[in-house]
């Protein structure tokens, strides 16, 4: 069971959520992630941010079913997402999956990725979940579930990650170096339906897309 959060970004299908929404202990719109969750026709239990992003419709959607609104300036240091991953980071759930980071501009989509990394989540679980991918940061072991031929990708944040070792790929890794702004660790194919990435010092973005 786990907490989810849409957020503002581009989905263009959204029927791919609905076996989630029976896994959510609660689920939140970050503003205009309402949007995703009015053309599912479910509700969230609570809307945050600065409500600039609310179309009319959205608007009367959530005031007639009374949905309550965590409700905050324009004119602020955080993030519609930013505010509501600090809100769920309070909360019991270990898990946090989250909707709708990608997709039109750049600067969002960067900064959505790199929220993975707050300071408040450090305990949590919190996955970036699309149509075929999900996404997770990797500071020290993590296990990747999946088909034989899915793709999974090491990406390094923060700095190079040192001493990364996995199982279960077809280019396998023994303590070696992935550097910041290289892409070695791109497209690598499981081998067996559950592999390893362990990591000595850094931080990595695993992504594993189902093929």
């Amino acid at each position: 069971m786990a907490l989810l959060i849409f957020a503002n970004g581009v989905l263009d299908e959204v029927e791919w959520i609905r076996p989630y929404l029976t896994q959510a202990t609660a689920v939140w719109a970050a503003d205009g992630g309402s949007r995703h969750l009015f053309r599912l026709d479910h509700l969230p239990d609570k809307v945050i941010g600065d409500m600039d992003s609310l179309a009319p419709e959205l608007q009367d959607w959530l005031t007639t079913n009374q949905i309550p609104f965590d409700q905050h300036p324009p004119e602020k240091d955080e993030t519609d997402l930013e505010l509501a991953l600090l809100l769920a980071a309070e909360r019991p759930e270990q898990d946090i999956w989250l909707f709708g980071l990608l997709g039109g501009r750049l600067d969002q989509t960067l900064a959505n990725i790199f929220l993975l990394n707050h300071p408040a989540l450090v305990g949590k679980t919190v996955q970036l979940i699309t149509p075929t991918e999900h996404a997770w940061l990797v500071r020290r072991q993590t296990e990747v579930g999946g088909q034989v031929g899915d793709l999974v990708s090491l990406i390094p944040l923060a700095g190079d990650a040192e001493g990364v070792s996995t199982t279960g790929m077809q280019w396998t890794l023994q303590e070696e170096t992935l550097h910041f702004g290289q892409a070695r660790g791109i497209s690598n194919r499981l081998t067996a339906e559950k592999a390893t990435v362990t990591l000595e010092k850094g931080l990595l973005l695993c992504v594993h897309t189902h093929t």
